[in-house]
């Protein structure tokens, strides 16, 4: 006849086996140390070649970067700001082939054989722009952050007035578009300052344009 002690001790065998058992059965098969180690394949890489402020420059860049990547990290152009890197604020400003665009939007590959302008191809610090000069003159900035953005945007919103290309705000689009605050505001509404320096941005880029706000 079994004693309690010899019942325990039985009973204890059975439950250690049926856990052994299930453990043998759910284990999964570790992936082999070779398969393990292999390196993930590199990104796709592509080469461009474009004129940035007057400059052949080449590059061979991840076909993923973007043309605001492409302009701070690979060629150090650092004047064009990361914002919101989701083309809602304008920081990234730069013209290409005369017309502005939001560089975080648009992959670097993209733009093979363009002519790029940045901050620093407009003017330097001793020889400005002229719009450079009147943001100065007119106080069109205050942390800053935006203003290179807004500078490139105002030199093209101009140049999209004296080409005759409308917008919205203009009344009758058989006329050309004038010069005027209610017209550079909408021009210019995609470019935010975060520090609402807007009248004196619209006063600066009046004073280039040769009419009073």
């Amino acid at each position: 006849m079994q004693t309690p002690g010899d019942f325990d001790l039985s009973r204890r065998g059975v439950l250690a086996g049926g856990a052994a058992s299930i453990a043998a059965v759910t284990i999964v098969p570790t992936e082999p140390a070779a398969a393990r180690s292999k390196p993930a394949p590199a990104p796709p890489a592509a080469k461009v070649a474009f004129e940035v402020n007057g400059t052949r420059r080449e590059l061979e860049l991840d076909t993923r970067t973007s043309l605001l990547d492409a302009l701070r990290e690979h060629l150090h152009l650092t004047g064009t700001k990361k914002g919101c890197d989701h083309g809602q604020c304008g920081a990234c400003t730069v013209i290409v082939d005369g017309r502005r665009i939001n560089s975080c939007l648009s992959l670097a590959v993209m733009h093979d054989g363009d002519k790029i302008t940045t901050i620093e191809g407009l003017g330097t610090p001793d020889k400005m722009h002229a719009m450079q000069t009147a943001f100065v003159e007119h106080d069109g900035y205050q942390c800053g952050y935006c203003t290179p953005g807004q500078i490139c945007s105002a030199v093209a919103v101009l140049d999209e007035i004296k080409a005759g290309i409308p917008s919205h705000v203009t009344a009758d689009l058989t006329a050309p578009p004038q010069v005027t605050a209610l017209e550079l505001r909408e021009r210019m509404s995609g470019n935010i300052c975060r520090c609402g320096a807007y009248s004196n941005i619209i006063d600066a880029i009046s004073d280039v344009a040769g009419v009073k706000a």
